[in-house]
């Protein structure tokens, strides 16, 4: 009895001790910062950003980390691309993008104007991926490919599913895109929607996302770094793989900088929650300071990467990290003479190694302590418990040894100065003696060093262009409800400071303090629930087996006889003789333009007006408000194509209709009387040897500048999978050549340099072996650009080719002997 007493009284203390520890890890977790972030991997022409919590807008700059509240523009003739995890995110001119909400499990975008392209390689269960516009919200259901289209008057978006399946949600109802689909949607508080099958015809902005995702595809550094680790595929142009027996493969960047070192070119920036981060100027320069960890081979710096998913093997995800570094320095570490940056206090950093532990400077849990360490390189729980005890806990620093400490340039400095104000580390480096600094003591946290407004915007320049004034405040349609606004920096400021100069808890800033931070948002409209609704034409989700749904017609309408018809457009009319369906009932609605129930890629400035005129039924009067347009020749019916024109215009009048007919059928129909237009005859649609019209261009950009308007030239066929396979085998052995090449090189150099300072140590001496030395590096960095450029050649010959030796079989070529033998042709 005794017993049972007693152990009763422990399962009753363990209980509540459980319970009195929830509550404190649950507020710990609350107040760590999300494990990924987006990267800026690209920019092309003018593109600006906007840090969250201010208001200048200044030069985008590659490598920047971006999170919530962080905002972009591309402005005319401009691109940029971002990744964030498995996905990539692609913007066209004249493009206002931010995010709404970037976390572990949820990517919410908000686009205000312009073309994104957004390719979606994973989607995990709980994950969300949300596309807000003006008028809907678009929810990403599978991995895919997806392009989302807003128009400039905002009352427009066009949404296209390559491949993958999405859900738009606006006006009370709600839409399914499919794979192969592009659905139209006009209107704010109510959207018309027009569903139909998508046909494979792209532009400039296409192009140039296929070739980025290609170049993804191809990216041979998958093969020793996890997919989650943003910056992966610019490993490979940028370096090689090497096995070191004691780190397994290594990354080994190519640089042309004598004494290159880690964390040394590039500058600092302050991006909350996370507090001090590094931006780096290579372009490659991302993966390789925010993943993993560094260590010098053979004198020469290597980067030890996030090993990738194995299956069957436990996996967590790459935690993403501010700076992988640890600290030599602050207010009371004295620096000598500094080149280009002045004396006195400074601070200090060198690269963590492999089995170090990494401590962060913001406020997390012991959870995430683990999991930004594990995941990053190899370390088991134990270490990092045991570290966490030593260092952070009992603060007990002294018996820590780091391998990069004594590196050859494995240290850096600069001025406070220069460290906040985000300017260039290694142009205004701190001369330190090495000595001083292996001995010194080692901060596992950040310098006390408070921000400013220009640590917040980075080393980017004011900006040339930023997006109109009516796009700054327009409001957009979300389904998930965003977290509240970003903190003004000015109060981030204030906490930072009473924090002692180091990033305030999360949950701290969420704290209400009054004022306009409290106050809604008033760019966000949350979507009214919403009903399944169907599309203007009735084609776009009528599938075999699914359910017709008639909740989106509007009131005062017939309903629509949506039946089960596998008649899709493009397909032929086996329904002749069927009474055509009653597709609305309504006066007010101008006839349906002649390529009815196709989508209109690109539909500007179309607001929804149902009290428009209806265009005239008389043969013999005049159309009105039609532009004189009798240079250019008539574009064919084809129902079934996109539009030469990519603009539907309700208030455009279709061609004289023939009294006495029955009302035409939305579907392809064979027996339908062709519509004239100026007394000639058009091409009927879906007929053997008629081409799509305008090449079947989905888009005419006539509201676009003519500098921002895309190349329409055909797409490039595919090469076979024989030959892409075979250049790929080409690439690697190039670039294995190249990275054996400049090994022996560089070992070569380490041995010189090391020469020097024991025979020689005088500055001048130095100097000229490193001159030199740069100049080897150049040559061959040169060299190699020549060898990858010829090889490039050949393989475009190579494909061009292949190319020609497809054409022919197409078409199967005449023989002579029947040429001969064909009787001649009556003159």
């Amino acid at each position: 009895m005794r017993k049972k007493v007693l152990k009763l009284v422990s399962l009753l203390g363990l209980a509540l001790a459980v319970a009195l520890f929830v509550p404190q890890r649950a507020a710990a977790d609350e107040d760590d910062p999300p494990s990924r972030v987006a990267r800026l991997s690209y920019t092309h022409g003018n593109v600006s950003f906007e840090p969250a919590g201010t208001d200048d807008w200044v030069t985008a700059v590659v490598n920047r980390p971006m999170t919530s509240g962080d905002k972009l523009w591309s402005d005319n003739g401009g691109r940029a691309e971002l990744h964030l995890g498995s996905a990539a995110v692609r913007l066209s001119s004249n493009t206002g993008f931010s995010f709404l909400n970037l976390d572990d499990r949820t990517t919410q975008i908000r686009i205000t104007e312009g073309v994104i392209n957004i390719r979606v390689r994973r989607l995990d269960p709980d994950e969300t991926f949300e596309i807000d516009t003006p008028n809907l919200a678009f929810s990403i259901l599978r991995e895919g490919n997806y392009k989302i289209d807003v128009n400039e008057a905002g009352d427009t978006t066009i949404v296209t599913v390559r491949n993958g399946q999405g859900e738009v949600t606006g006006g009370g109802s709600a839409y399914t895109i499919h794979s192969g689909e592009t659905g139209t949607f006009a209107g704010i508080d109510q959207l018309d929607a027009d569903v139909q099958s998508f046909r494979n015809y792209g532009d400039d902005f296409d192009r140039f996302c296929s070739d980025r995702d290609r170049r993804e595809d191809r990216s041979q550094s998958s093969r020793y770094v996890s997919s989650d680790v943003i910056g992966y595929e610019d490993l490979d142009d940028n370096g090689g793989w090497r096995s070191v027996p004691e780190y397994g493969t290594v990354w080994f960047p190519h640089t042309t900088i004598v004494g290159w070192a880690p964390y040394r070119y590039g500058h600092w920036a302050w991006i909350s929650p996370w507090g001090w981060t590094w931006v780096d100027d290579a372009p490659w320069g991302f993966a390789p300071f925010h993943y993993g960890r560094w260590v010098t081979v053979g004198g020469v710096w290597g980067w030890v990467p996030c090993a990738p998913r194995v299956v069957g093997v436990a996996y967590v995800r790459p935690v993403y990290a501010p700076a992988l570094v640890a600290w030599v320095g602050g207010p009371h570490f004295s620096i000598g003479i500094g080149i280009g940056g002045g004396g006195g206090a400074g601070v200090a950093w060198f690269p963590l190694g492999p089995r170090e532990v990494y401590v962060p400077s913001y406020h997390v849990s012991r959870t995430y302590v683990t999991n930004v360490n594990v995941s990053n390189t190899t370390v088991n729980n134990t270490v990092v418990n045991n570290y966490y005890n030593n260092v952070v806990v009992n603060k007990n620093v002294t018996n820590i040894r780091y391998v990069n400490q004594a590196a050859p340039n494995g240290v850096t400095a600069t001025s406070q100065e220069n460290f906040r104000s985000a300017r260039p580390v290694g142009r205004n480096m701190m001369r330190i003696d090495r000595r001083d600094v292996e001995t010194a003591q080692v901060n596992v946290t950040t310098p006390t060093v408070a921000p400013e407004q220009r640590s917040v915007l980075g080393s980017g320049g004011a900006a040339t262009a930023r997006p109109p004034a009516r796009l700054q405040e327009r409001a957009v349609v979300a389904k998930t409800p965003p977290p509240a606004a970003p903190v003004s920096f000015v109060r981030q400021q204030q906490e930072i400071q009473a924090n002692g100069g180091r990033p305030p808890a999360i949950s701290q800033m969420r704290q209400p303090r009054g004022g306009n931070d409290e106050q809604p948002r008033s760019n966000i409209r949350m979507a009214p629930p919403a009903t399944a609704g169907t599309p203007q034409d009735g084609q776009g989700n009528n599938r075999p087996g699914q359910r017709q749904y008639n909740e989106g017609n509007r009131q005062g309408q017939q309903q629509r006889n949506d039946h089960n018809n596998s008649n899709r457009p493009g397909a032929p009319n086996n329904n002749a003789g069927q009474p055509p369906r009653n597709v609305q009932d309504n006066s007010n609605v101008p006839p349906a333009p002649v390529n009815a129930g196709q989508p209109q890629p690109d539909v500007r400035n179309n607001r929804n007006n149902r009290n428009k005129p209806q265009a005239s039924d008389n043969a013999g009067q005049p159309p009105s408000n039609i532009q004189d347009k009798s240079n250019r020749p008539s574009a064919p019916v084809n129902a079934g194509q996109p539009q030469p024109d990519g603009r539907y215009n309700p208030n455009k009048p279709t061609g004289p209709d023939n009294a006495g007919q029955p009302p035409r059928n939305v579907q392809d129909n064979s027996n339908r009387p062709p519509v004239s237009s100026g007394g000639g005859q058009l091409p009927q649609a879906n007929q053997p040897g008629n081409p799509p019209p305008n090449n079947a261009r989905d888009r005419s950009y006539r509201d676009r500048p003519a500098s921002a308007r895309p190349n329409n030239s055909n797409p490039v066929p595919p090469v076979s999978p024989q030959l892409d396979q075979k250049q790929r085998q080409q690439d690697v052995q190039l670039r294995q050549k190249q990275d054996q090449e400049r090994q022996r090189v560089e070992q070569k150099q380490v041995q010189e340099q090391q020469k020097v300072q024991q025979k020689s140590p005088d500055e001048p001496r130095r100097q000229q072996v490193d001159q030199r030395q740069q100049q080897r590096l150049q040559q061959l960095e040169q060299k190699h650009q020549q060898e990858q450029q010829k090889l490039q050649q050949n393989q475009q010959q190579q494909q061009q080719q292949e190319r020609q030796k497809a054409k022919p079989e197409s078409k199967p070529p005449k023989d002579k002997k029947d040429k001969e033998d064909k009787p001649p042709r009556n003159g």
